[in-house]
């Protein structure tokens, strides 16, 4: 039995004169705080440190000095075993029972009050002592406080009486002049009936000044609530209530319920296990341990709090709970920076309120990074920590489509990582907060809170944050792929698979064994594969696990190994090679699931085996090479670039083509055009690139190799340094070959020629005829045109025929004309025909016109005759040449009658480039191109000169109505009189042309005729008139067709327009019937 109480204490004295001093009254009823806590399911291990883990307001009760922060406060705790006793706090039953002799004063000795609980069902009694008044007077008249000591004394069922309350605890001290009221309580443990007994020690006041009477007036017959609350750790407190305005808040620090733990487990202090020997699956008697993984497995078993009700123990895999717990209790750095360690993970955490089973498991997983899964049904779980790996893939295990990965976007990725635990020093919820800089500074903060489950560790805390914040930006990628079931039974959660794609380290590393011993091994292709620096060979054994060992050779198929296999791999079974330069990836398995009965979906994780002394210990990131698409490839070689001219919209455009030679199937080209702005193409499965439209300049072309995985080679090549000069259309056309011609008539001919190759002259360019009426040595400049330029297009043009000869040039869409070769040209007979016209039926000259003889005397405008030259030419204004000139013929003819009239231009010229003579030329020789207009493809091509014609059917001297100046050749035009001109033109104010030679030639064809009808004259002369009058008198013939003998005929008045004839046989005139032809030239008009 304790009984709980309360002392007081004053002090008394005396004075000296003056004013009497009354002591200020300090005693107070009190009153008690009943509170009973339930800390938790059972069977704790309990408060940490006694009162030092109990916490008023977050203020423990007992400082660590040993000091007490709060007075009259007592507790009991229990730790939920099932068979504990109750905590007598909570009163059921309160009966108020007046003593015999109340109001009387209690007298010193040891006869006390006495009272008699009788009632076996009372637990307590609370006696209630009153002071009528405590103080003492001095002689002068001071007051001051007293004291009165008592004692309580218990007996039961008869038995002697036994001291529960005395000395210290049981005086009362201080000053009061009124009624003060305390309470003792008294638990009772003994049988029935129970006699208590109060005493007074103190001797009894024998002066009114002495006022220190105690009075046992009233008691209270307790009875508490009986129910122990098995299998619950409680707390019960008594609390002063004078010290607290309200029920304070309360905090236990406590070591937590007991688990089961492995037979050759040991806890340390700080709650972590440490293991000896082997663990074989059994477990010891329950302990407490805040190792998670115990926890857990506690939690799942637990018929009570748990899911015992629905987990086998038998079903749990025992064996990965061990494994993650040795894990969870290895001891790291603990943060503070003073070289302390701690348990890598521990689990501190109150779960009071219900909560679905599945996030329970999944929150207590998350504080040591486990992951629970059945396998062949059994429960086991996986945790993220170092491992070796448990199996290899390559394309040859896994199904189409291959290997699929997929990442978060960087929006996504924290960069800033708050973790949230309860600090136990701070006895409150505390934050640590993570950075990621290198990502800060490029994304900015992108904050992500958590809440680190169970955790009271600021050590555990920061690297839960860390976790996250490496997750999260490094091993951020995920892989999919589906394989068959040889592989997909066997791989299991939380493993890590080392996987060698081709698409990803750029070379093929992996396949299936053909046959293999332990020290060599046939595979199904190596391919490209060499040794280089330490180079291995991992395969899959019989019994499924991954061995590595080292090669020392491959030669075709066969790797020689430096190292034996264990066990010699089975064939079909799957290969994987890796050097110092490529790795393989290394993943961890997070999922597997079933697709049919025969395949399996596996989704794995990015795994990195040195993250954890990287997150632990700040290590940096090991560097793994896993492929090499990451070195820049070659440069491309053999860059070249040519232009050509192709077709766009109908119009010639030019391009240029750049080609070159690599081994990358894609390329980047940059190219610009003299100093402008670089223009940037990809160029994806082609080995070269067209930059269309191009115009001449220089062209900085730089041509670069890609890798697969997009990295471009650190040097380029061009094809022409530092610039490929493009011409564009600056060349001029090739030389026209093949020309022939065909005349169709006496006036006309058909001029062909070999169709042109270049498009800019097929596409909007010419073909330029010209003619001169030289028969040798004529050059371009010597000739005129003669008819509209053909198209570029054609082929064949229907020309004046002309004697002399026909020269023939291209000219590309933009004006370029086509070279005009010298006589020792090879090509020269190729661009020209020369042709003597031939014999013409007989002719009549009616008009020979020379404007040359004398001198060109005719009317000019911007023409000139030049004496020097002997020749008409442009005129030249301020030292340049008329771009156009007209000169009027002074002679013109007149028919006297309109005819059909053959009608022959009569023009020799050549073109000369002004100042450009040998006494004109001051540069140096070696500079000129050609000396005296001689040869050279810069003679003087930009003239021409050509002869209009107009005509009239009226006499000329009068008022005649001329038709419009046309020009002309060599054409068959109707008319009585004809005016000339001549018109020169320039398309360049340096050239000039000479006419040496300006006139028309007028003929008449011969015709005849006749009728073939016979006319019958009668007996008399018979008058014959012609359809059209002849210029001259024609040679007639008459041929009779019914001439009898002695017939004739005679003919008289002959004339250019008819005849007469008479037929006579003997002296007299006859009738006869007759044909006639009439031969001359010309046939006039009417």
């Amino acid at each position: 039995m304790k009984i709980i109480g309360s002392g007081g204490g004053g002090k008394g004295g005396g004075g000296g004169g003056g004013t009497p001093h009354e002591e200020k009254d300090n005693l107070d009823s009190k009153s008690f705080a009943r509170i009973l806590d339930l800390i938790g399911e059972g069977e704790i291990s309990g408060l940490v440190d006694g009162a030092k883990s109990i916490f008023f307001n977050n203020t423990p009760l007992q400082a660590a000095d040993g000091s007490f922060n709060f007075k009259d406060v007592s507790f009991e705790t229990r730790t939920g075993t099932s068979s504990q006793t109750v905590i007598p706090v909570t009163r059921n039953v309160a009966t108020t029972k007046t003593v015999a002799s109340a109001g009387t004063s209690i007298p010193a000795g040891t006869a006390g009050r006495v009272i008699q609980i009788t009632d076996s069902d009372v637990d307590a009694v609370s006696l209630q002592i009153t002071v009528p008044a405590l103080q003492q007077f001095s002689d002068e008249g001071d007051i001051f406080g007293t004291s009165v000591e008592l004692a309580i004394l218990v007996q039961y069922s008869g038995g002697g009486y036994q001291t529960v309350l005395s000395g210290g605890s049981a005086k009362i001290a201080g000053r009061t002049p009124d009624p003060y009221v305390r309470d003792y309580l008294v638990n009772l443990n003994g049988a029935f009936p129970v006699n208590i007994k109060v005493q007074r020690i103190t001797a009894d006041s024998t002066s009114s000044k002495l006022q220190n009477e105690i009075q046992f007036n009233t008691y209270v017959e307790i009875k508490y609530d009986k129910r122990s609350y098995p299998n619950s750790a409680l707390v019960g407190l008594k609390v002063d209530a004078e010290q607290f305005s309200s029920i304070p808040s309360r905090k236990y620090l406590v070591k937590g319920i007991k688990v089961k733990i492995p037979h050759n487990a040991t806890v340390n202090a700080d709650g972590s296990l440490s293991y000896t020997g082997t663990f074989n699956g059994t477990l010891g008697a329950a302990q407490y341990t805040n190792d998670p993984a115990w926890c857990l497995y506690d939690l799942l078993t637990s018929s009570r709090y748990g899911l015992g009700a629905h987990v086998i123990e038998t079903e749990i895999d025992k064996f990965s709970f061990y494994a993650a717990s040795v894990y969870c209790s290895q001891q790291v750095d603990d943060g503070t920076g003073t070289g302390g360690t701690e348990p890598r993970f521990t689990c501190n955490v109150n779960i009071n309120n219900q909560q679905e089973a599945y996030n329970v498991i999944n929150q207590m997983c998350s504080v040591f990074r486990a992951m629970p899964y059945y396998e062949a049904g059994n429960l086991t779980i996986t945790q993220d920590a170092p491992k070796d790996a448990s199996y290899l893939f390559t394309l040859a295990n896994v199904l189409e489509p291959g290997f699929t990965y997929s990442n978060t976007s960087q929006r996504q990725r924290p960069t800033v990582v708050v973790a949230k635990y309860l600090d136990l020093e701070l006895r409150d919820i505390n934050y640590v907060e993570e950075i990621d800089t290198a990502n800060q500074a490029r994304y900015g903060s992108v904050v992500k809170n958590i809440d680190a489950f169970a955790c009271t560790s600021r050590g555990q805390a920061a690297r839960l944050a860390k976790w996250l914040l490496y997750m999260s930006n490094v091993e951020r990628e995920v892989v999919s792929f589906t394989t068959s079931i040889d592989a997909g039974a066997v791989v299991r959660p939380g493993q890590i698979i080392e996987i060698a794609d081709p698409v990803r380290s750029g070379e093929r590393r992996g396949g299936r064994i053909v046959s293999a011993t332990t020290n060599s091994v046939t595979v199904d292709d190596a391919t490209g594969l060499s040794i280089q620096g330490a180079s291995t060979l991992s395969a899959v054994l019989p019994d499924g696990t991954v061995e590595q060992v080292t090669v020392s050779g491959i030669t075709n198929n066969v790797f020689s190994l430096g190292q034996h296999f264990s066990v010699a791999p089975n064939p079909n079974s799957v290969w994987i090679f890796e050097t110092s330069t490529i790795l393989t990836t290394t993943w961890r398995v997070l999922e597997v699931k079933e697709q049919d009965r025969t395949n399996y979906v596996i989704t794995a994780g990015e795994y990195n085996s040195g993250k954890y002394n990287h997150i632990e210990n700040g290590i940096a990131l090991p560097v793994r090479d896993v492929t090499n698409l990451d070195i820049p490839p070659a440069a491309p070689s053999n860059v070249s670039a040519t232009e050509v001219i192709y077709e766009n919209t109908g119009i010639a455009r030019v391009k240029i083509v750049v080609s070159w030679t690599s081994t990358s199937d894609t390329h980047y080209i940059r190219y610009r055009l003299q100093n402008g702005n670089f223009i940037s193409r990809t160029v994806d499965n082609s080995k070269s690139y067209e930059i269309l439209d191009t115009i001449a300049g220089n062209y900085q072309i730089e041509v670069y190799s890609v890798s697969s995985s997009g990295l471009r080679s650190t040097t380029f090549n061009t094809p022409q340094s530092p610039f490929f000069v493009a011409k564009g259309k600056t060349d001029p056309p090739s030389n026209v070959s093949g020309v022939s011609l065909l005349p169709i008539d006496e006036t006309s001919a058909i001029l062909s020629w070999d169709r042109a190759t270049e498009l800019d002259v097929l596409l909007g360019g010419k073909t330029l005829i010209r003619h001169s009426s030289k028969t040798t040595g004529a050059q371009w400049k010597d000739g005129q045109n003669i008819v509209v330029a053909a198209a570029g297009n054609q082929t064949q043009k229907i020309v004046p025929l002309l004697a002399g000869t026909y020269l023939i040039k291209f000219e590309d869409d933009g004006g370029r004309e086509s070279p005009s070769p010298g006589s020792q040209d090879s090509a020269w007979n190729n661009t020209r025909v020369t042709t003597n016209l031939p014999a013409p039926s007989e002719r009549l000259l009616v008009g020979d016109v020379d404007e040359h003889t004398p001198n060109f005397t005719g009317s000019k405008t911007n023409t000139v005759y030049d004496s020097s030259l002997d020749a008409l030419k442009l005129a030249i204004t301020n030292n340049a040449v008329s771009t156009t000139g007209e000169y009027v013929f002074a002679n013109s003819v007149d028919l006297t009658q309109p005819y059909d009239v053959n009608l022959r231009k009569v023009l020799e010229a050549s073109s000369f480039n002004l100042n450009n003579l040998w006494d004109d030329r001051v540069d140096l020789v070696d500079s000129w191109g050609y000396i005296d207009q001689v040869g050279g493809l810069t003679e003087a091509t930009k003239c021409n000169a050509a002869v209009y014609v107009r005509s009239t059917n009226d006499d000329p001297s009068g008022s005649p109505t001329w038709s419009a100046y046309k020009e002309f050749s060599n054409v068959l035009i109707t008319g009585r009189a004809f005016q000339f001109k001549a018109i020169l033109t320039s398309n360049d104010t340096n050239q000039n042309i000479a006419v040496t030679k300006l006139g028309a030639k007028l003929e008449l064809q011969g015709r005849t005729e006749s009728i073939s009808t016979p006319v019958t004259t009668g007996s008399q002369q018979y008058s014959v008139s012609f359809t059209n009058a002849f210029k001259q008198t024609p040679t007639v013939v008459v041929t009779p067709t019914n001439q009898q003998s002695g017939d004739f005929h005679e003919l008289a008045n002959i004339s250019r327009t008819g005849f007469q004839v008479t037929f006579k046989n003997g002296s007299s005139a006859v009738a006869r019937s007759f044909v006639w032809a009439a031969s001359g030239f010309g046939k006039e008009v009417t």
